[in-house]
């Protein structure tokens, strides 16, 4: 019994400590109006503390689901994961968002935020483009279903520019297989730029590539191709003075009266 009755004290001892623990671990449930709560995670966004507010934001939703401030609470969240550059919580923030709220008049601007949380992504040329190319159809997406919209204009230009992105992967591979005497493989990764990103600023070189390419392999007539459409869509190009040196052929120059279909077809884009 003696020993018992010190077991039992002892336990009893331990209570407060543990509950002081608990009590440092996780801050006590304090309800609050909801205007209240959502004007803290305002100023939290405003004094730039992301994280907090991101928190605060989704306490208002958690203490006040039905609210008219849930939404747009939920919405907020999103915003300031994106401002504190945590792109992968804003990206599930605003799928949810999305799939809660598909009549809000705020999803264009959660699609286009969405589209931003990939884009903002976008590393160099030399590393995996799995999130290049997700921005891209994000920002599809933005065009495609509010295209009238600021959101779908600004998102045309980043288009381009993620286009121009992923060209510039394709040649980053395909000038590491030149180096290494992989012709045909280099082949396919500049025909994919002057197939796929003819509009992008890789083009030129890409066409020059293949000039290489093909001479290297000795196939004169397809680099001559390639030339001929190099010169007639960029007669002043760097890139074509280059391929028609390595050629030293003057019937290179694609004759306007006898253009092949690929010419046809980038002379209504130029």
């Amino acid at each position: 019994m003696p020993s018992r009755l010190r077991a039992l004290a002892l336990a009893s001892s331990l209570l407060p400590l543990l509950a002081a623990c608990g009590s440092n671990d996780e801050p006590q449930y304090v309800d609050r109006p909801v205007e209240q709560l959502y004007n803290i995670a305002a100023d939290q966004m405003n004094e730039g503390r992301y994280e907090q507010a991101a928190r605060s934001f989704d306490e208002v939703e958690r203490q006040h689901p039905y609210s008219q401030w849930a939404a747009k609470a939920q919405l907020m969240a999103a915003f300031a994961h994106y401002e504190g550059q945590k792109y992968d919580d804003a990206i599930i923030a605003l799928d949810r968002y999305i799939q809660l709220h598909p009549g809000s008049p705020d999803v264009p601007y959660a699609y286009y935020l969405k589209a931003l949380s990939y884009y903002e992504q976008i590393t160099d040329v030399r590393r995996d483009q799995r999130t290049t190319e997700l921005a891209m159809q994000s920002l599809d997406e933005v065009v495609r279903r509010f295209p009238e919209t600021t959101y779908g204009r600004d998102a045309r230009l980043k288009i381009d520019l993620t286009r121009d992105h992923l060209a510039g992967k394709e040649m980053d591979i395909g000038r590491y297989y030149q180096r290494q005497g992989q012709h045909q493989a280099a082949i396919a990764r500049f025909r994919e730029v002057v197939d796929k990103f003819q509009t992008t600023t890789h083009a030129p070189e890409a066409l020059h590539r293949l000039v290489e390419s093909y001479m290297a392999l000795g196939l004169v007539e397809e680099a001559k191709q390639n030339a001929a459409v190099l010169g007639h869509n960029y007669p002043g190009s760097p890139w074509y003075t280059d391929s028609y040196a390595n050629l030293v052929d003057p019937s290179v120059r694609a004759p306007t009266e006898q253009k092949g279909f690929l010419s046809r077809a980038w002379d209504s884009i130029f």
